[in-house]
């Protein structure tokens, strides 16, 4: 059984820079691809950007397009996502997700898609 433990959150400026990480408890041969969604209170939480763990594609939100990176490592067990020019809308939890979606998937920024989830991260901009 696969778990994710999210860090790299915390309080920033706008217009700065975090580095969020989630690593995975081993690499499973199922987990096609791994996804950055956010939620703030009262919202429905959203995709941000997905890694494809056979080739490294990724795929991203338009509203943090060329501002967010999303990268794995070599194990394809550990996944990052690299904010950058961080802006007050951006404020929220972050988790990691995998499991559940095939590559490309067309539902790889749907929530109920994925059937593993970290518990979170908060990333607060002012």
């Amino acid at each position: 059984h696969v778990q994710l433990v999210e860090s790299g959150g915390g309080s920033v400026q706008a217009g700065g820079s975090l580095r969020l990480s989630c690593e995975a408890s081993k690499y499973s041969y199922s987990n096609n691809g791994m996804a950055w969604f956010r939620q703030t209170p009262g919202k429905e939480r959203e995709g941000v950007a997905v890694v494809w763990t056979n080739d490294g594609s990724s795929h991203y939100a338009d509203s943090v397009k060329d501002r967010f990176t999303i990268s794995l490592d070599q194990s394809k067990t550990t996944v990052y996502l690299e904010m950058t020019n961080l802006q007050v809308e951006d404020t929220a939890m972050y988790f990691c997700a995998t499991g559940g979606i095939s590559y490309n998937d067309y539902r790889s920024f749907r929530r109920r898609a994925y059937t593993i989830w970290g518990q979170g991260t908060q990333v607060t901009v002012s």
